[in-house]
């Protein structure tokens, strides 16, 4: 595998949600914006996989193709 191509799709941070109920109430607005942009950059990274799946499903087959070329190549 080459080091950076599969690396390239990098999960979101799951939110932090305080167990104290008052630190929850006083930064809901900042807890609230966590959730919606880790909602937001899951998608994104659900997106950035199904593109690495097919890129590397259609280089398997292309590796998968030079390899029988290479093996008539040789003789065996």
């Amino acid at each position: 595998m080459v080091a950076g191509q599969a690396g390239s799709c990098l999960a979101p941070v799951r939110p932090f949600v305080p167990s104290d109920s008052q630190a929850s109430s006083d930064f809901a607005d900042i807890i609230r914006r966590d959730f919606e942009a880790y909602i937001k950059d899951v998608q994104q990274y659900f997106h950035c996989l199904e593109r690495e799946r097919a890129r590397a499903f259609e280089e398997a087959g292309e590796v998968s193709q030079d390899y029988g070329r290479f093996l008539e190549l040789v003789g065996d």
